[in-house]
């Protein structure tokens, strides 16, 4: 079983806690997202466990704990994204050289193999126009040359939430812009060029857009080939159900919940900055929930 810890927060900089403890404790419970009475319990004994995938902004309330996981032999490895957007774009994430600071130390703590860059999504805006990423992902790429192998992009998705703080930014004037696909090929193929340049495989993530580029390989960020290159793990290559018919995802298991990220990004789809803040007093890092306190008794195995 693979645990993504989660599309749906960010567990590693806001319930690092919890999460050991419930390492500790070898399982956890999760709310169904679509049917809130529906409760189910997931291990987490290292037994249960092929690899932890871990999305993040910021891993550094993490790091002192990981040595946990490393005696538990429980296989890990981190989706990071930095971006360094201005702040009314993303108003509670680390400023960019503490982002980029912490991606190093945990790159030398668990090797740069193992932790993956992300940046992702791009949004054209009237403030981060297509030279403004190429100076960004240059800047950004340079800072993290040899402290990661693998870089993920995509071109931000118009989700029912984010479209909801993309009419509040705009009233602001702040104009997302739908992207331009000639420019947006112009600007993936400079990326493609800084990435190698800087000892990076370039991947897209769930993206239906022709970005113009054969060096440009579709991304999977849960993914089979290279849990298998990095800990020589064979796992289910089936596809996740769950996820969009763009996404090459294979099946895991997210312990995150929605609406309960509190770095405030306008272009998320997980949630919002307004319902995270409201959620996240519900938090008890000694409940088997992330959000409130929701446990089921673990199933008894009949001996014959």
């Amino acid at each position: 079983m693979i645990i993504s810890a989660s599309r749906r927060t960010d567990i590693p900089a806001f319930y690092a806690e919890w999460f050991i403890r419930r390492v500790k404790a070898g399982y956890c419970t999760v709310v169904n997202p679509f049917k809130n009475k529906q409760v189910s319990r997931i291990s987490l004994k290292p037994e249960d466990i092929d690899v932890v995938v871990f999305w993040t902004r910021n891993a550094a309330p993490l790091l002192p704990y990981l040595f946990i996981l490393d005696e538990k032999k429980i296989p890990y490895y981190f989706q990071y994204t930095i971006i360094g957007y201005p702040k009314v774009l993303e108003s509670r994430t680390l400023k960019l050289e503490e982002a980029i600071n912490t991606f190093q130390a945990l790159s030398k703590q668990i090797g740069a193999e193992r932790v993956i860059w992300r940046y992702d999504p791009i949004c054209i805006t009237n403030l981060t126009d297509y030279d403004w990423h190429r100076k960004q992902f240059g800047q950004i790429a340079q800072a993290l040359n040899g402290k990661t192998k693998r870089v993920v992009i995509s071109i931000v998705d118009n989700y029912r939430k984010a479209v909801y703080n993309f009419k509040q930014l705009a009233k602001h004037g702040i104009v997302v812009q739908q992207p331009n696909l000639a420019e947006i090929k112009s600007l993936i193929q400079d990326l493609v060029t800084m990435a190698d340049a800087n000892g990076m495989e370039i991947y897209s993530c769930a993206e239906t857009l022709d970005l113009g580029s054969s060096a440009l390989k579709p991304g999977k960020c849960i993914d089979d080939v290279y849990i298998n290159e990095v800990f020589g793990i064979k796992v289910n290559s089936q596809k996740d159900k769950g996820q969009r018919a763009e996404c090459g995802c294979i099946s895991s298991k997210d312990i995150g919940v929605y609406d309960t990220c509190l770095h405030g990004c306008s272009y998320c789809y997980a949630g919002t900055l307004t319902a995270a803040l409201k959620n996240y007093p519900q938090h008890d890092s000694n409940s088997p929930s992330l959000i409130d306190f929701h446990d089921v008794m673990e199933p008894k195995i009949n001996v014959v």
